[in-house]
């Protein structure tokens, strides 16, 4: 890393650049009371294409601190940004990246009408221009509405500290004595962000004890007497859905001011830079690309105010099975909503055939869902080729009926690898994928009414779809906090081509077509089609569904499983393949 210093203003500002300095400049700038080490996460990825620069701001880390309250306003600090800009990139403009109280300093320099020259975008985490807050909330106080009231109460109710850094003395002096030394752990405990060499900088209680100056020097001013500030460089907004201190409603009225903008969410907490570098990195690559001619990316488009919202449009489905059946009719409805679908399964060429049916955005992949290195090569081929995927639907199975006494081993073993460890192959490999992201998705396992209805003629098929159920519900707990929802798909009798693959076990080969036949018939004549599967999976993403039993006997099964057990254990007796 190379350091330099700007004069600005009268303080002397620590400037640490990375990369190659001909690629397009990303300028970073931290908020309180942080230093340029909170991006160093960031930094790092963004360095392998970007020319990437940090610096202190006035009063923090290695940056030095004036003296008097006025020179903590914000048109120094835009000032600051100026400067910096200046010396590090003279001949292009910057692509500004700001979170929290650098975000609230960078409006300042993006508002400015120099910024059309200097600043080529801006993208802003937890960090709202004070005069668009304060026009926002003269808005809602104008029009107290039930849903405008909340809204500005809870704004203030999360802006306390605001209050209590305008006490005289006390809160530099907590800073100082008590708050500084300890500030790494409270992040740790209460934000989530890990424990990083330089974050929090030993600085901390000296910089945190100078920063107060910024709140007392610039709120109450700006909210009171709020300025009319516009922009016409490109703004993206990024939002941690967990934020404790920046509610998301502050980002409504934007448009008021921005002429391009975009609105993406994180799940995060307010330190996302620190807490989820990855995502932010990709987030500002995104748009930094497209800023530069590149197409936007789904995420952008998704964002992009303004745009319309339909279906599943800017969506990525990927279904596995998904060459016939539930999986074929799910990617085509999936399609019909405006989404591209990736149509995977084990036999190559039939999804080739159903992509080509579904149209040109429908992607054919090849996969065996019980190979868990096969799995994981082709989720990381589809992340590269198409992005990380929205929803994923884990559909790919088969069927295996007949006593458990006559169920051989490798009967066990093969329905378990592909019904229960390719669901878990599925979920492992694309929601890690889906986390890191930070924006959310959706999860469907296809379970089975066998799950929770019992029957002597199903013991493997049924023990590994009550597996996937109760795994769907593990997931759906623990992705929960990741915006990611799971839901389990528990469909009864269908009218698929499963029967003609159904292994029956304990039978020569021409008793095994029989019941082949006999169960595809049985299967036709109850006339429910893979089609109306798929429209209640599709329900299930829109409404975030926990369990759906699909057919009629799916949900009397599932009433009765849970009041009435012993009726169900009695129909188990029955022989339904005989």
């Amino acid at each position: 890393m190379r350091r330099r210093t700007v004069h600005q203003g009268g303080v002397d500002l620590a400037v640490f650049e990375q990369g190659d300095p001909g690629s397009p400049t990303v300028l970073l700038v931290h908020g309180y009371p942080d230093t340029h080490a909170m991006w160093d996460g960031v930094a790092e990825r963004l360095a392998e294409n970007h020319h990437v620069v940090r610096y202190d701001t006035r009063g923090a880390g290695a940056s030095t601190a004036p003296r008097r309250r006025a020179a903590y306003r914000l048109p120094e600090l835009g000032e600051d940004l100026f400067a910096v800009a200046d010396a590090v990139s003279p001949n292009r403009p910057v692509h500004v990246v700001a979170h929290d109280w650098g975000s609230i300093q960078s409006w300042e320099a993006v508002t400015d009408p120099r910024a059309d020259a200097r600043i080529a975008s801006f993208t802003s985490i937890s960090g709202p221009c004070l005069d668009h807050v304060g026009h926002w909330m003269r808005r809602r106080l104008a029009a107290p509405t039930p849903a405008n009231l909340r809204q500005a109460l809870g704004q203030l109710a999360h802006s306390w500290y605001i209050y209590f850094f305008h006490i005289p003395v006390l809160p530099a002096l907590l800073w100082r004595s008590f708050l500084g030394p300890r500030w790494g752990a409270v992040l740790h405990r209460v934000e989530g962000v890990p424990r990083v060499p330089g974050h929090p900088a030993p600085t901390i209680g000296a910089d945190a004890a100078h920063g107060v100056q910024l709140y007392r020097a610039n709120v109450f001013p700006r909210l009171g007497s709020p300025r009319t500030r516009r922009t016409r460089v490109p703004v993206q907004v990024v939002i941690p859905t967990r934020d404790r201190f920046v509610t998301a409603g502050l980002a409504e009225d934007l448009e008021r001011w921005v002429d391009r903008l975009w609105r993406r969410t994180l799940r995060a907490s307010h330190w996302a830079p620190t807490s989820h570098p990855g995502a932010v990195a990709r987030m500002v690559e995104e748009f930094v690309d497209h800023v530069g001619g590149a197409p936007m990316t789904r995420g952008l488009q998704r964002a992009r105010a303004g745009a319309p919202e339909r279906g599943f449009e800017n969506r990525l489905v990927v279904v596995t099975g998904a060459a016939r059946g539930i999986g074929r009719a799910t990617a085509e409805a999936f399609a019909a909503r405006g989404a591209e679908v990736v149509v995977a399964d084990i036999d190559g060429e039939a999804a080739r055939r159903a992509a080509a049916d579904i149209g040109p955005a429908a992607y054919p992949y090849r996969v065996d869902v019980a190979d868990a290195a096969a799995v994981q090569a082709f989720a990381e081929d589809v992340a590269d080729e198409h992005g990380v995927p929205d929803v994923v639907v884990n559909n790919a199975g088969i069927g295996v009926a007949g006593a458990f006494l006559d169920t051989t081993e490798e009967d066990w073993q093969r329905v378990v690898d592909v019904n229960l460890l390719g669901v878990v192959h599925g979920c492992r490999s694309f929601g890690a994928m889906m986390v890191e992201r930070g924006e959310g998705g959706h999860v469907v396992n296809l379970s089975s009414a066998a799950a929770y209805t019992i029957s002597r003629a199903l013991p493997a098929y049924s023990a590994t779809k009550a597996a996937v159920l109760a795994l769907s519900e593990s997931l759906r707990a623990e992705f929960a906090a990741h915006g990611i929802g799971v839901s389990a798909i528990c469909p009864g009798i269908v009218a698929t081509d499963i029967t003609n693959t159904t292994r029956f076990a304990g039978v020569d080969d021409v008793e095994q077509q029989r019941l082949r036949r006999k169960a595809g018939k049985a299967y036709a004549r109850r006339g429910f089609g893979p089609e109306r599967v798929a429209e209640d999976i599709v329900r299930a993403v829109e409404r975030d569904s926990a369990v759906v039993p699909v057919t009629p006997e799916a949900k009397v099964g599932r009433v009765l499983s849970r009041f009435a057990p012993g009726l169900m254990r009695r129909l188990g007796r029955l022989d339904v393949i005989r």
